[in-house]
């Protein structure tokens, strides 16, 4: 199956029904507990997320975010670039990374047709009253027009690629920020049932530093490589704009007031959008009782699919226009269907029955023995190695392939050599989002590609920077903060002591 993830030869998502075939035709599990793996808590949480999703980009919420943010930090290229880069962040820590992109890509390509004027009668001159706000791929102008002076393409290339590489940093963010997490999540409930130690709350408190530290260095990292190294602007306030930083400011400013006030159906999305991480954060925090605690009866019933579920469920019965119009639900079936990306859903599920079919034969034990003399090294230079390979592997196959295909190898790994499985287990995860060097790593960089203002050798020179700060940032974050927030120097009671370790060993 990790043969087939990596090299696509049928499609992932048949690739992912190979256990439902040949787990019971060798006896490993029956066929009703394989279909059992195919659904799970994982699936209820995306499919609430997906319907508040539907409902951001049906009526128009990420442009106002995206907008606003940009005009919070100014039309400098650099300012700029950090402007868009915050807000394809933020709407990436709540949508789908590939939603997020194709959200503000079209904004990013509006202002870059305006401010970076051609001479030539083909490529510019005229306005966009449009704004190529409607989401086409290609762009008006291809990159190589001789008339663009080369610091033009530049800011470019700068501002598209990080884009797309903020989609990826942003999803990290949030455990239903990108699948790779919600995986994990779902993972450690079904191999570890004891361990509540992942909720919404602390998974923020670890990875939105991560994320900042990321995204100020990847943008300081492509403002040094694109565009130039000096760094002056950093300190430099006020003084005169340029034709090009007004003539954006003017793009942005224009295209902000045409979304005029905020109608009542961007702001039911706002309301429930907040609600919902409210709840997430409150559910069961671990330092407080949680609302959760209201229910002492029912332990561990309620998970954030529940929350998912319930507010999901409301965008299909609000109606999205007064007494005065004929009943329209704010999403339709048809839209939420647009959105939901099945094939994903499907491949999780795969994953999961490849999980619970390694434990059921035993070959996860038997890869924890191969495991152990690795016990040796210093447990930071196995989880380097561990990271560095993932994201290897992660931009030739998907992020959601690469997570499926290491998890199982990984957890018996840190059973046999008696470390915390979360120390081994969040790094990786983490680093199966850090695909950024080639547009097949994964579906952002493929759309942004599709703009035609980088090549690949582009996204390779910068993308090899960006994994390097994304590893190094995520080394930094579970020595420091993450090992008392989740206890990982210490050996939890919930996994299980494999023969040849007393449970009283440090």
């Amino acid at each position: 199956m990790a043969t087939y993830w990596v090299t696509e030869v049928i499609p992932l998502s048949m690739t992912a029904m190979l256990p439902a075939i040949l787990f019971p035709m060798f006896g490993i599990m029956k066929s009703s507990g394989v279909a059992k793996e195919y659904f799970k808590d994982f699936h209820f949480l995306l499919v609430g997320v997906i319907c508040l999703a539907t409902s951001i980009e049906k009526w128009g919420l990420h442009r106002r975010i995206a907008l606003r943010l940009v005009t919070m930090v100014g039309v400098n290229p650099a300012w700029l670039m950090l402007g868009f880069m915050s807000g394809c962040a933020f709407l990436s820590m709540w949508v789908q990374n590939t939603s997020a992109v194709m959200m503000v890509m079209p904004i990013v390509e509006a202002v870059l047709q305006q401010i970076l004027k051609a001479e030539e009668v083909g490529c510019a001159g005229e306005d966009n009253p449009n704004l190529q706000l409607d989401g086409t791929w290609a762009a008006v102008c291809p990159p190589a027009a001789p008339s663009r002076s080369k610091q033009d393409l530049m800011v470019c290339k700068a501002m598209c690629i990080g884009i797309a590489y903020s989609s990826n940093i942003g999803g990290i963010t949030t455990l239903p920020g990108t699948s790779p997490n919600l995986i994990f999540s779902e993972y450690l409930n079904q191999i570890y049932p004891q361990c509540n130690c992942i909720n919404f709350g602390n998974w923020l408190l670890l990875c939105l530093p991560i994320s900042v530290i990321m995204l100020l260095l990847t943008w300081m990292w492509l403002y040094w490589l694109f565009i130039g190294s000096d760094f002056r602007f950093l300190w430099r306030c006020g003084g005169e704009q340029s034709e090009r930083e007004k003539a954006a400011r003017k793009v942005i400013e224009d295209e902000y007031k045409s979304l005029g006030p905020m109608s009542s159906q961007e702001i039911f999305t706002a309301v429930v959008f907040l609600v919902m991480v409210l709840l997430w954060l409150t559910r069961s925090p671990g330092f407080m009782p949680g609302w959760a605690s209201l229910f002492p009866h029912h332990l561990g019933f309620i998970t954030d699919a529940t929350v998912a579920l319930l507010l999901g469920l409301l965008f299909f019965i609000v109606p999205a226009y007064g007494p005065s119009r004929k009943y329209e639900a704010m999403i339709s079936w048809r839209e939420f269907q647009a959105s939901m990306p099945w094939k994903v859903a499907l491949l999780v599920g795969g994953g999961f029955a490849l999980a619970e079919g390694t434990k059921e034969s035993g070959l996860s034990l038997w890869v924890a023995e191969l495991l152990t003399p690795l016990g040796d090294l210093p447990v930071l230079a196995t989880i380097t190695v561990a990271c560095i390979i993932v994201t290897t592997v992660t931009e030739v196959a998907s992020n959601v392939a690469t997570i499926t295909i290491f998890l199982p190898i990984l957890s018996p790994l840190a059973e046999a050599i008696h470390v915390n499985p979360l120390y081994v287990l969040i790094p990786t995860t983490l680093c199966t989002s850090f695909s950024f060097l080639l547009p097949v790593s994964n579906p952002s960089n493929a759309v942004v590609f599709g703009y035609g203002h980088i090549s690949i050798m582009d996204m390779v020179k910068a993308g090899l920077g960006v994994n390097v700060i994304g590893v190094l940032a995520v080394l930094f974050a579970v020595a420091t903060w993450g090992g008392p927030l989740f206890s990982l120097d210490t050996y939890p009671d919930w996994a299980p002591v494999l023969p040849g370790f007393n449970s009283t060993t440090p």
